[in-house]
């Protein structure tokens, strides 16, 4: 008899009750690679239920998971951890590894820096992560999971669990299982809190010209429903780009006020004219005040707003302006691509746009009601795009909802994470996937040198135009080689009954494409090779690297 477990009403193991959280959390897959330290914990998924996917599938589903090896492959992953961390998005990252005793006896393993130091690299996650847990005492462990699971949820940002061999199957008490994770936010300070909601409405009852901005942790901290509220009463102006620079006074919600989101420091609003919500405090002109939630002080401030002391001006009507984007050639420019995108798109979708010119081009986008753009615009990350595809449309699938994924990627981030096209294409096969990971479209964006020769630009080196913007046009090392994009899916095992081809070489084909019925209903994984201009680029993109030029701010 195990004394240290004879106490307990109702024994599991820790790789149970820890699937199982994570399955009353919400995560219904978790991504990752099989290796010798994970394989045991891996038997347990199916009983209960990669980084860039778990960081997309965390943003449509609310949280993801992702389980690696020790050393290895903990550090392929990181990137895509780091992007989460940067981007606020709750991932929890299992890593299994070698047992307490090797760790305790400082043994010579694979996987290792043959240092015996076996937290080198839980020292390195805790820089991008909000809680490590490392699952060394069975007696405290059921408490890690739970207080991991809930930092995760609250603060927004990647947790890391160590979890080694031998300790997967150890008995803890599986009686907590009953009771779920408290997930809500801890509670603030009624006084304090009605006092900084009385300081924030002195101002936009005084504006002239008040406007609100939404910004990308709006989202991330699930505070949706409380800015709607907010929009609903006031009907002031909202922007979800800096665009308020008239503006006398700016409801600033979430902001990330990196350079590419802001068009390279673009922005004009004083922060006398600011006032900012944010995920633990609330930033009134100069004045910070501290330990609160965004959702707590935003729902009192619409309780209590007096629409009729405000002065919205008149919001001028969004239009789609494809006419005036597109030019009497028969090339596709980007100016013409990403307005006429917008007449494609369709509610409910979910469109992942890669870091580079598809992250600039969808600003010129207008997206009907329900579309989820998942993008990286502040870690930005080349080739992030491509597994957050698949995650996103898994997340989709897990939620119960039938949406397309449409992901917009260019042919050099393409090449560098081109094997989750493999991923894609092994799920259409599984039937439980086929509605939410086979419903998907793939625009692959070749720069082609001279698009008014098209046979000729076959044969073209082509490249990173988001890099040839920023710095050397015609620089050789912003060069890549030109694959035979179409081809790529039938070496990953796609047949043609799973994976619709299509290359599009000018407007009038874009166009036929585009009113195609069965490429709009995209029953099964459609790739789109599109042929654009490499010297051309979007708007938005041009102008930060021109903004960025005469203000000597590098981007990098």
């Amino acid at each position: 008899m195990d004394i240290r477990t004879h106490g307990l009403n109702n024994p599991t193991t820790v790789a149970e009750y820890l699937f199982t959280r994570l399955h009353q959390v919400g995560i219904r897959s978790v991504h990752g690679l099989p290796s010798d330290f994970n394989l045991v914990a891996l038997d347990y998924l199916p009983k209960n239920m990669v980084a860039y996917a778990a960081d997309s599938y965390a943003q449509t589903k609310g949280i993801g998971a992702l389980l690696t090896t020790f050393g290895v492959g903990e550090l392929s992953a990181i990137n895509g951890v780091a992007g989460a961390y940067s981007e606020h998005i709750p991932v929890v990252h299992m890593v299994g590894c070698p047992s307490t005793i090797s760790q305790r006896n400082g043994m010579l393993l694979h996987h290792t820096l043959g240092n015996g130091d076996f937290n080198a690299f839980a020292n390195m996650s805790s820089q991008i992560s909000c809680y490590v847990a490392k699952l060394n005492k069975p007696a405290e462990i059921a408490d890690q999971i739970d207080h991991a699971l809930h930092e995760c949820w609250i603060c927004s940002r990647p947790i890391y669990i160590m979890l080694p061999t031998d300790v997967v199957e150890k008995m803890v008490e599986g009686q907590r299982l009953k009771t779920p994770i408290d997930l809500s936010e801890p509670p603030s300070d009624p006084e304090r809190e009605d006092y900084v909601v009385d300081v924030v409405l002195k101002y936009p009852h005084a504006a002239k010209n008040p406007v609100i901005l939404v910004d990308a942790c709006a989202v991330r901290h699930q505070v949706l429903n409380e800015v709607n509220e907010l929009v609903e009463k006031t009907k002031l102006p909202v922007f979800v780009t800096p665009m308020g620079k008239g503006a006398d006074l700016v409801l600033s919600i979430g902001a990330l006020k990196s350079d590419f989101n802001t068009t390279g420091f673009s922005y004009r609003t004083s922060q006398l004219n600011t006032i900012d919500f944010h995920s633990t405090h609330c930033t009134v002109h100069y004045s910070e005040y501290p330990g609160f939630t965004m959702r707590g002080v935003l729902r009192k401030v619409a309780d209590r707003v007096d629409r009729f002391k405000l002065s919205p001006m008149p919001m001028a009507k969004v239009q789609n302006e494809l006419t005036r984007n597109c030019d009497s050639s028969s090339t596709i420019i980007q100016a013409c691509f990403w307005t006429r995108i917008s007449e494609y798109v369709k509610e409910g979708d979910i469109v992942v746009t890669e870091t580079g010119t598809p992250s600039f081009g969808i600003w010129e986008t207008k997206f009907p009601t329900g579309v989820t753009n998942v993008t990286q615009i502040l870690w930005g990350s080349i080739g992030w795009s491509v597994g957050a595809a698949q995650g996103a449309a898994l997340g989709a699938h897990d939620a119960g909802k039938d949406r397309r994924t449409i992901l917009l990627v260019v042919d050099g981030s393409f090449q560098l994470t081109v094997q989750e096209v493999s991923t894609m294409v092994r799920m259409a096969w599984l039937e439980d996937y086929v509605v939410g990971c086979s419903s998907s479209t793939l625009f692959l964006r070749p720069n082609v040198t001279r698009a008014d020769t098209f046979a000729v630009s076959l044969s073209t080196t082509t490249g990173f135009t988001i890099e040839r913007c920023i710095h050397g046009m015609t620089a050789e090392y912003n060069d890549i080689a030109r694959w035979k994009y179409t081809d790529i899916p039938a070496v990953f095992g796609g047949t043609d009954k799973q994976v619709k081809r299509i290359v599009i070489k000018t407007k009038e084909e874009l166009e036929v494409l585009f009113r195609d019925k069965f490429f709009n209903d995209a029953e099964g994984l459609q790739f789109v090779e599109l042929w654009m201009p490499k010297d051309d680029a979007p708007r938005a993109l041009k102008l930060t690297a021109e903004i960025a030029a005469r203000n000597n701010t590098k981007l990098e």
